[in-house]
């Protein structure tokens, strides 16, 4: 792309760097940042200032948050007895809008990929481990289920095996509202897997 600013070349650089934004999607970004108020535009960058600054992971569970440890690991009323493992900090926050879940979490902050040469000293493994040194009952891996998502679940499921630890897995299924005859065969491999008494 030729452009007559330089300062529209760099904000559409800088712009295309995040995930999932190409070049075409960062110039309509900054085409429409520059349509914007300037208050507009300088609260956006303040709210980019104030996560870096403010925002950090939490010593305990690596969730992110601004008070350390975090508001769910100071929590008093949490189930300390149960540790839900996830990948990413969105996935507590998915997890929690649910309001089915009470216990603790872990946030390995990613998943093992050999071919992004990920492997579990990437991840938060060890801290995992060392909490495991206070008595916890059940360690629930919702890990996403992708290729990733299953190696890491599997990993994480033989290293915790010989621990005195009930270990699950959140079930995979078929979303409401859905039709069966639409359902590819591994989801419904899994639902039938993670089937429940009725």
């Amino acid at each position: 792309m030729v452009f007559t600013s330089e300062s529209v070349a760099h904000l559409v650089d800088e712009l295309s760097r995040l995930p999932s934004i190409g070049r075409k999607t960062a110039l309509r970004l900054a085409l429409h940042l520059l349509k914007q108020p300037r208050e507009d535009v300088v609260a956006l960058a303040d709210a980019l200032i104030s996560v870096k600054d403010n925002v950090r992971y939490c010593s305990i569970c690596s969730n992110i948050t601004e008070s350390d440890p975090c508001s769910i690991c100071s929590n008093p009323k949490r189930n300390r007895s149960i540790i839900c493992v996830v990948e990413e900090p969105n996935d507590v926050l998915a997890i929690e809008r649910t309001n089915e879940f009470h216990g603790l979490y872990h946030v390995l902050g990613g998943a093992l990929s050999p071919l992004d040469n990920i492997g579990p000293e990437d991840l938060k493994v060890k801290e995992l481990l060392v909490r495991l040194e206070d008595p916890v009952e059940e360690i629930i891996l919702a890990l996403n289920p992708n290729v990733e998502g299953e190696a890491t679940t599997m990993y994480l499921a033989k290293l915790l095996r010989p621990l005195d630890v009930k270990i699950s897995r959140i079930a995979r299924g078929l979303p409401i509202g859905s039709d069966l005859e639409f359902a590819d065969e591994a989801t419904l491999a899994r639902a039938l897997e993670g089937r429940v008494d009725v």
